[in-house]
């Protein structure tokens, strides 16, 4: 080991590195290649800890891992695999998460530093939160595909995780997943609905029956739902039963909506029975909302006779094996009798009100939304995908790459020797890119450690916000599911009303459940009243100031917001911007963060819908979140030339002009500009000391 073996480290270093304690959170991709460089580095005391097993995905990136593992804890088989390098060290594995409440504050504050190499932004979110209550350094790394970062965070001297507002996840309204799919992930977010209506966890605005309260289907102008004025013809008054009936449940927003996962229990789970279902009764429904079709091309039902006649094999299990082959509609019409069976069976077997979790690893589930979306595609004359490619779009996978996996866990060991010396000026964060800059090197460090966001609703000294929230809509549940556990990360908060001292929401199991059902309003949390949120276990205290406004129908229903400009009228605020834009030196262009546009000092700003259509982040070593410095959109080619992930653009707004910064150990060349077209970069200079020629980065 490397801090075995004198003259390797400096004295001061080696001694360091054989005394510290090191917690490594999260053992894919990155986490294994972390381990491995510690071990080697001569780290003999470190914690492992992560929740997933082995799967055989897995595989071609993760090497502490072989096939026959595959099922097995990731941390206990990394300890295992790294114990190898060296069976001196002390390698403790925990096949647990980190959010749960063995792991509180008082377990972080016992580590010298921790290397966080983990797949989603709600586990990220707590490991920063609790770094910070612990006051220990912790590094941050992350990939997809070809691009990485690694980031220190360091209470009082760094932004935080959660300093610069994060990109929201991608959402739909639930009439275009139900009525008017355009894309591919329409047809796939409403397949995973379907699993998750007949065999998991069953959400109201998760249905997928057809929504007669969809705005575009309702009658317009005094017109039929045709387009042509009423009375025009005789034809008009010889409307069938069935037509006015729909109109008048369009008109009144109203639909019966049955039971899906019974009335399939109670149909034995026919496959014919529930494909004529969804695919054929369903869109037969959908057509006669016409108002729907006037400016779009109406889906065509199918019929199950028709793809898989009476007497016809149904059990050519082979075909879905075949990952890469767009299936035929006969084709996903087996595929989804097939999984269907398996997946009856598997939930029958269930006791009491347990339920399947739809995962992507999972062969019978991912086969049944493949199938379902591809028909779904093919009704409305979208492009279907290959298994391969929903799979992909399905679990949000960005696939990840070994070399970069690498790269970025080198990066992150070399930095833990400076947070270990207290050389926090070296502790600048490093981006990998698949294309050089303008200097030609493809790691590019910041220029500086950004300072902490005295807004940010974590790590400022008083951390508050503003949640302009429509009081008469929002209900208490949901005020504590989506806003404060989803969007606000908390675990377990209690929520009480400054004024008076109420008892909102508490954390003691059934303490303040008879308010769950009320609106905010009923129990006077109104326009101007503060409510005080403590999440004992995250040590986080938070208070959020309530500013009411009408939503509209289809309009959010609540918005975080740090800044009480940015709760100014529209036109007001549309003025200041371009104010703000015009007066806005042309150096003050922020570093973003996993994605974003540009970072706001005035922290996150995040909008959600009440009961949004997400496609939500997995957990998977695949998907991990980097910072963008470059305007020009990366797009990252998925195994395949027809998929492919695309950040989103960025403003035009010019940086300084590229400088040299240099140090005793690092060379930082930052780049002139994020103006320039794809394409050849083209070489851009800047003034040099001759006697100090720089050629390449090194980071060590």
């Amino acid at each position: 080991m490397a801090a075995a073996i004198n003259g390797v480290f400096p004295p001061t270093l080696q001694e360091l590195v054989k005394k510290s304690k090191v917690l490594v959170v999260g053992a894919g991709g990155i986490g294994c290649e972390v381990l491995k460089n510690l071990v080697l580095s001569g780290f003999t005391d470190i914690e492992i800890i992560d929740l997933d097993t082995i799967d055989l995905s897995n595989l071609n990136r993760q090497f502490l891992f072989h096939r026959e593992h595959v099922g097995k804890s990731k941390a206990r088989v990394a300890r295992e695999s790294a114990l190898s390098f060296n069976p001196d060290a002390k390698i403790t594995a925990y096949h647990d998460s980190v959010t749960s409440t063995d792991y509180g504050v008082n377990f972080f504050k016992k580590f010298d530093l921790v290397l966080s190499a983990l797949d989603n932004r709600a586990a990220r979110n707590h490991v920063n939160r609790m770094c910070l209550n612990a006051d220990v350094p912790l590094i941050e790394s992350g990939t997809a595909g070809y691009n990485g970062q690694v980031e220190l965070i360091k209470r009082g001297l760094t932004q935080c995780y959660e300093c610069t507002p994060k990109d929201k996840q991608r959402s739909f309204p639930g009439c275009t997943i139900r009525n008017t799919p355009s894309e591919p992930i329409h047809c796939i977010v409403w397949a995973k609905h379907l699993f998750n209506q007949l065999f998991g966890e069953s959400l109201e605005d998760e249905d997928i029956s057809p929504d007669a309260a969809d705005p575009d289907a309702k009658e317009k102008d005094g017109g039929d739902g045709n387009g042509e004025p009423k009375g025009d013809g005789k034809e008009k008054g010889e409307e069938s039963k069935e037509e006015k009936e729909a109109k008048e449940d369009t008109a009144n927003g109203n639909i019966m909506r049955i039971n899906t996962r019974q009335w399939a229990k109670d149909s034995n789970y026919d496959a014919g029975k529930l494909f004529n279902k969804f695919f054929n009764e369903d869109i037969t429904y959908l057509l006669r909302m016409s108002n729907l079709w006037k400016t779009r091309k109406a889906p065509v039902p199918v019929q199950w006779d028709t793809l898989l006649p009476e007497g016809s094999s149904g059990d050519q299990k082979d075909v879905a094996k075949q990952h890469h082959k767009v299936w035929s509609i006969e084709e996903c019409a087996q595929v989804f009798a097939n999984s269907l069976k398996e997946l009856s069976a598997n939930f029958l077997k269930l006791e009491g009100d347990d339920t399947l979790a739809w995962d992507k690893d999972d062969q019978p589930a991912m086969d049944f939304v493949a199938a379902c979306a591809n028909v779904r595609s093919h009704i409305f004359d979208i492009e279907r995908k290959s298994r391969f490619e929903i799979k992909s779009m399905a679990g949000n996978i960005i696939p990840a790459i070994a070399t970069t996996n690498a790269i970025t866990a080198g990066i992150s060991v070399m930095r833990a020797f400076k947070v270990l010396e207290a050389k926090w000026e070296q502790c600048k964060a490093v981006y990998a890119r698949l294309r050089p800059n303008a200097r030609n090197h493809f790691l590019v460090p910041d220029a500086s450690l950004p300072g902490p966001n005295p807004n940010c609703h974590v790590c400022a000294s008083d951390p508050a916000i503003t949640l302009k929230i429509d009081t008469k809509r929002m209900r208490i549940k949901e005020l504590r599911d989506e806003v404060l556990v989803k969007t606000l990360n908390m675990l377990n908060p209690d929520v009480t009303v400054q004024s008076n001292g109420s008892i909102l929401i508490s954390s003691e199991e059934g303490e303040t459940e008879c308010n769950d059902g009320k609106l905010l309003s009923e129990l006077n949390i109104v326009d101007g009243v503060i409510l005080k949120c403590d999440d004992f276990f995250q040590n986080y205290e938070l208070s959020i100031i309530i500013s009411h406004f009408d939503a509209e129908r289809d309009e959010n229903l609540f918005e975080v917001v740090a800044d009480a400009s940015q709760l100014k009228p529209k036109d007001e605020d549309q003025k200041e911007a371009v104010k703000d834009k015009e007066d806005e030196p042309k150096s003050a262009k922020k570093r973003s963060t996993n994605g974003e546009g540009d970072s706001k000092d005035d922290g996150p700003s995040t909008s959600k819908r009440s009961r949004p259509n997400e496609v939500v982040e997995e957990d998977d070593d695949d998907c991990l979140v980097i910072e963008e410095d470059e305007d020009q959109a990366d797009v990252v080619v998925v195994a395949t030339d027809k998929l492919s992930v695309q950040s989103p653009p960025k403003s035009g707004s010019k940086r300084k002009p590229c400088e040299v910064i240099e140090d005793e150990d690092i060379t930082e060349i930052l780049e002139s500009s994020d103006d320039e077209p794809a394409g050849p970069t083209k070489c851009k200079r800047s003034r040099l000391d001759d006697s100090n020629p720089v050629a390449v980065i090194s980071i060590d």
